[in-house]
């Protein structure tokens, strides 16, 4: 029997994607931890815009904070900022903790650094020619920021409005926001599974992931709050910095707006789940019809299995609950499973 989410490993709320006073958020690093440490979280990253800065003095035995910083590259060659035109935004984690490289500096994007004369404080790496809004600058900054220590998320595919090809044609990025709530919250179409299938039929090993995005222009019991809607279960062999960067870097998480895993393992041609009160399920296979499971109205799933056969491709898992929430896990391949 293989375990893809063990009962006997203990799991971590996270929020990925944060944004403080240091860029265009409302509340200030301090309040943002103690607002999720409130709420049952474990572990946050503050990725301010073109802002990096670590939080270090701000983690406890209980608590993490990961480093970080959410970088972007528009079409305008100034950066300048254009609702209708697609763009890229990624979100930067530093493997250690202390880490605060600035990848690929450009002074048009960095208004919030000359805000704070803060820019001469960096240390800056990787070509500061200005930046292009093509499929090989972004590749080539992604290296960048792999080579000097991060790792690096898609974020919001949506909102950002770039085309599906330029989307698949993209290298090294270890992750991708299934759900991003901010946008979602505006929009309710940012829940990327159907481009995340995509990448899984094309053999791309990328995992998935949920985060806020939050900027807290309203208060958190708002309709309008874009706090606590989508997160990260993370699931470390050890509740350390290292621990926790190690998991999302294998893939070691699931994206969740509600519903928690318990237990996914395959044993031969049975795929068995155990998670929450769920309504229905879909085990995707790479086939044009996935495998579901329907709760019967007025009652719920926690516990059941799928069958599978030599022919699936990879497997990952959706549930969704009674208020339309939903969790899914990454895509498994073959090799990790028979």
């Amino acid at each position: 029997m293989i375990e893809l989410i063990s009962p006997n490993k203990k799991q971590y709320r996270a929020n990925l994607h944060c944004h403080s006073t240091l860029s265009d958020g409302k509340k200030t690093p301090q309040e943002l931890k103690e607002m999720y440490k409130s709420h049952g979280y474990d572990v946050l990253a503050i990725t301010d815009h073109e802002r990096p800065a670590q939080h270090q003095d701000m983690s406890d035995k209980d608590f993490i904070m990961l480093t970080g910083y959410e970088c972007y590259i528009r079409q305008d060659p100034h950066g300048k900022y254009n609702a209708f035109e697609k763009e890229i935004h990624l979100n930067l984690f530093a493997k250690d903790p202390m880490n605060v490289k600035m990848i690929c500096f450009n002074e048009d994007y960095c208004s919030y650094l000359k805000r704070d004369n803060a820019i001469s404080q960096l240390e800056r790496v990787g070509s500061e020619r200005p930046r292009e809004y093509s499929v090989s600058y972004v590749n080539e900054y992604i290296r960048t920021a792999k080579d000097n220590g991060y790792i690096v998320a898609y974020n919001h595919p949506f909102w950002s409005m770039e085309s599906e090809a330029d989307i698949l044609d993209y290298e090294g990025f270890f992750s991708m926001e299934m759900c991003n709530y901010s946008s979602w919250v505006q929009n309710h179409l940012e829940y990327n599974a159907a481009l995340y299938d995509k990448m899984l039929k094309m053999g791309k090993r990328v995992f998935c992931h949920g985060s806020d995005d939050n900027h807290n222009k309203y208060p958190t019991d708002s309709i309008l709050s874009d706090s606590f809607g989508a997160f990260t279960m993370i699931i470390p062999d050890e509740f350390t910095y290292s621990g926790v960067i190690d998991a999302m870097e294998r893939g070691n998480m699931y994206a969740s707006t509600g519903p928690l895993f318990h237990r996914v393992c395959v044993d031969g041609d049975t795929v068995h789940i155990e998670c929450s009160d769920v309504s229905h399920a879909f085990l995707y296979v790479g086939s044009r019809s996935p495998k579901h499971i329907y709760a019967e109205k007025g009652t719920s799933l926690n516990s059941f299995d799928f069958e599978i056969n030599e022919n699936v491709r990879y497997l990952r898992v959706s549930i969704q609950d009674s208020e339309g929430r939903f969790a899914d896990t990454r895509g498994f391949f073959p090799d990790e499973f028979r």
